[in-house]
Formats: structure tokens, C-alpha cells, sequence
């Protein structure tokens, strides 16, 4: 068994529900997060408000299920981040679970 924990803006939310149907994961839970990036100072200094930084919207998924559809969740995953060409492609880990109650 394996943990797949799956990150992405909220423009993507609804193809990684897509990515996790073909991969053949039906369960998993998800949340609304804040993601942030490192940016130049100079983005500060531009904006009404410079002390204050926002966040993108984004979106944490998370599911414990077998390698092979954590494999084939990656191997769609690569196939649909080459396609889209963005700065904020959908970012995955695989974590091996070693025991579970």
C-alpha cells in the first residue's frame, strides 16, 4: 500500500479528479490550501500593499491505495503536465506506508 499526496491550483482540481478515475483511485480526501511562491522583491513594492502576500489558491488531495494505481497515476500525471506547458503544473509524491490498523 501506498499514500499518494497530490497538490495543484484550482484551475486543475477537476482534472486530477479525472487523473484519479482513469489511474482507477476512487477514494481519496482533499482541501482547500493557500500555495505561495517565492517571488522578486520587486512584486512588493508594486502592489497597494506591499508588506502583505497572497496566496494561490490551491488544492491538497490525498489517498492510500495499491502501487500499481499509483503508477499509473504517475505516468498520467507526466503525460498531462507535458501537455498543459504551465508554470504551475500538478505536483505528486508516492509515500510507502509500512504499517496500517
Amino acid at each position: 500500500m501506498k499514500m499518494i499526496i497530490v497538490t495543484t491550483v484550482e484551475e486543475f482540481e477537476k482534472e486530477v479528479f479525472k487523473l484519479f478515475k482513469k489511474a482507477g483511485i476512487e477514494n481519496f480526501s482533499g482541501s482547500d490550501i493557500d500555495g505561495y511562491k517565492n517571488t522578486p522583491p520587486m512584486f512588493y513594492t508594486n502592489s497597494w500593499f506591499p508588506s502583505e502576500k497572497g496566496g494561490a489558491a490551491s488544492n491538497l488531495f490525498f489517498s492510500f491505495t495499491e502501487e500499481g494505481k499509483v503508477t499509473e497515476f504517475f505516468n498520467l500525471l507526466k503525460e498531462f503536465n507535458a501537455k498543459t506547458g504551465t508554470t504551475n503544473p500538478i505536483r505528486a509524491v508516492e509515500v510507502p506506508i509500512e504499517r496500517t490498523v
